[in-house]
C-alpha cells in the first residue's frame, strides 16, 4: 500500500473513533470489515496509530493546530510517528525515532518540517495535562492515590499491554503448551503470579494455532487469571460467576474445578454469553451453565439463594484499569457516569451475597482503579452485612502458593486485605478484589 493511502486511511479511522459513539475496538473492527482487502501489516498499522492518538490525546491536540491540512490527518501522523519510535526503543532504547522513509514517503514538504518541529518539543516544556493525558477527574483521584507513584502509572498507560495466555489446566500443563508455542516461533515467558499464565512476545496470530483450536489456551490478562484463582473453587461444588460476560473468568474457573459441580454464568447480557459458546467448547468443560438474567434480583437467582459455595461478581465498572488496551475509556468515560456505577455496583453485590452459603466464600472484583468503585463498596458491604467476615486477600492467594502475594495487595489501614493490581507495578491491568466468607 503507498504510503499516503495508508496515512489517509489512518486518517478516516481515527475520525471515526474520535466520535466516541462507539468502543474504539468496535470501531476498529468494523472499519476491517469494511475494508477487507487491507493486510495484517496495514491492519496493525491503523490500529496501532489509532490507539497511540486516543493515549496521547492532548498532547496531540496541542500540537495539531500548527500544522496543515485536515486534523485528522495530522493526528494520524503523529499517531503513526510515535507508535514507530516506541516499535524502535523495544529493540534499542536509545532510539531516538524510527524508521521514518516509510511515513516520509505520504508527507509533504511542509508536513515533513511540522512533524521535525514537533519531534524537538521537549518533554519538559510541556504542561503537566500534555504530559499525563488524562482528564482532570482522572487524573487528580490518581494523584492523591499514587502520590510518586503517579508518573510511572502514566508511562505504563501510554504502552501497549502485553499479550497474556491462559493455560487451560484441565487439558494440558504450561511447560508442554510452552514448548508448542517455541516450536511455531511464538516466545512467551511464564506469568510472575499466576500458575496458568504464559505472557507472548509481540502481538501473534492465534486464532489457527493447534493449541487455541484445541482449547489448549485462552487470551486472559493475568490479573483477570488471579481474581479466578481467588475464588479457589473446588470440585463437586455450586458455583456463580455473577457478571460473566464473554466468559474469561468462568472457563478458568471451570478448569479449577476440574469441570464437577456445576458452574452458573449469570449475565444480564445474553448477546455477551453468546460469545461463550465457542470458548466453551473449545474448553472441554460440561458443567459450565450459561444464562441470561433480567437484572441482579432475577427469579433464577433467587431460587439459588442460600445454595452456592463461590460467588464472584466481577462487577459492570467504569473498566478504567484497562486503559493501556482501551484508551477511550478515558474520554467515554465521565463522573456521573461512574457514580452511576457505584450505585450498581452496591445493588449487585448485595444481590449476589444472597447466593452464598454458609460456610461460602464470596468475591467482589472490578477492573477499575478508583476507590469509590472499589474499597468504598467493600467497607460498605461489610458495614452492611455483619454475617460476612472479610479475608486477607493477600493470605489466601498466599496459601493458593501465589509468589509475592503480600505484594499484590494494598497497604495502609486495610493491610493486606484487598487485592490491589497496577499496571505499572505488576505489569497487569488495574484490578480490585475483596473476599470474604459467610459466617456459619
Amino acid at each position: 500500500m503507498h504510503p499516503n493511502v495508508l496515512i489517509n486511511a489512518c486518517a478516516e479511522l481515527v475520525r471515526l473513533t474520535l466520535t466516541f459513539e462507539h468502543p474504539a475496538d468496535a470501531v476498529v473492527s468494523r472499519f476491517f470489515r469494511d475494508h477487507r482487502g487491507l493486510g495484517q501489516r496495514e491492519r496493525a498499522a491503523l490500529a496501532e496509530t489509532v490507539y497511540t492518538v486516543l493515549r496521547k490525546k492532548l498532547l496531540f491536540d496541542h500540537m495539531a493546530p500548527s500544522g496543515s491540512g485536515p486534523k485528522e490527518r495530522r493526528l494520524a501522523i503523529l499517531g503513526y510517528a510515535h507508535w514507530q519510535d516506541e516499535e524502535a526503543r523495544r529493540t534499542n532504547p536509545q532510539a531516538a525515532h524510527g524508521a521514518r522513509e516509510f511515513l516520509h514517503g505520504a508527507l509533504s514538504d511542509r508536513e515533513k518540517q511540522w512533524l521535525e518541529q514537533c519531534d524537538a518539543v521537549r518533554e519538559d516544556e510541556l504542561l503537566e495535562r500534555h504530559r499525563h493525558n488524562l482528564p482532570e477527574w482522572l487524573a487528580q483521584p490518581l494523584k492523591e492515590q499514587l502520590g510518586d507513584g503517579f508518573w510511572p502509572l502514566v508511562q505504563a498507560l501510554s504502552r501497549s499491554a502485553p499479550l497474556d495466555l491462559r493455560v487451560n489446566v484441565l487439558k494440558e500443563k504450561r511447560p508442554e503448551v510452552q514448548k508448542e508455542l517455541a516450536q511455531a516461533a511464538i516466545k512467551s515467558v511464564a506469568t510472575p503470579y499466576s500458575p496458568w499464565g504464559l505472557r507472548v512476545e509481540g502481538k501473534p496470530a492465534l486464532a489457527k494455532l493447534p493449541a487455541f483450536v484445541r482449547g489448549a489456551i485462552e487470551v486472559q490478562d493475568e490479573g483477570s487469571q488471579l481474581l479466578a484463582l481467588l475464588l479457589d473453587a473446588k470440585r463437586g461444588e455450586m458455583v456463580v460467576d455473577f457478571c460473566a460476560g464473554a466468559g474469561g473468568k468462568t472457563l478458568a474457573i471451570g478448569a479449577t474445578m476440574r469441570s464437577t459441580g456445576r458452574l452458573y454464568a449469570f449475565d444480564v447480557s445474553g448477546h455477551r454469553l453468546d460469545a461463550l459458546g465457542p470458548r466453551l467448547k473449545r474448553s472441554g468443560l460440561s458443567n459450565v451453565h450459561p444464562a441470561a438474567i433480567a437484572h441482579e434480583r432475577d427469579e433464577r437467582v433467587k431460587r439459588l439463594s442460600g445454595k452456592i459455595d463461590r460467588v464472584l461478581v466481577d462487577a459492570p465498572c467504569s473498566g478504567l484499569g484497562t486503559l493501556r488496551r482501551n484508551p477511550d475509556l478515558k474520554w467515554r468515560q465521565t463522573p456521573k457516569a461512574v457514580e452511576e456505577l457505584v450505585a450498581k455496583q452496591t445493588a449487585i453485590l448485595a444481590s449476589a451475597a444472597r447466593l452464598v452459603k454458609d460456610g461460602g466464600r464470596l468475591v467482589y472484583a472490578t477492573c477499575s482503579v478508583l476507590p469509590q468503585e472499589n474499597e468504598a463498596i467493600a467497607e460498605a458491604f461489610a458495614a452492611a452485612h455483619p454475617d460476612f467476615v472479610a479475608l486477607d486477600a493477600g493470605e489466601a492467594l498466599a496459601q493458593l502458593k501465589v509468589e509475592g502475594a503480600a505484594g499484590l495487595c494494598s497497604g495502609g489501614e486495610t493491610g493486606g486485605r484487598y487485592l490491589r493490581l497496577w499496571p505499572h507495578v505488576h505489569q497487569t491491568d488495574g484490578f480490585f478484589a475483596a473476599v470474604w466468607t459467610k459466617k456459619p
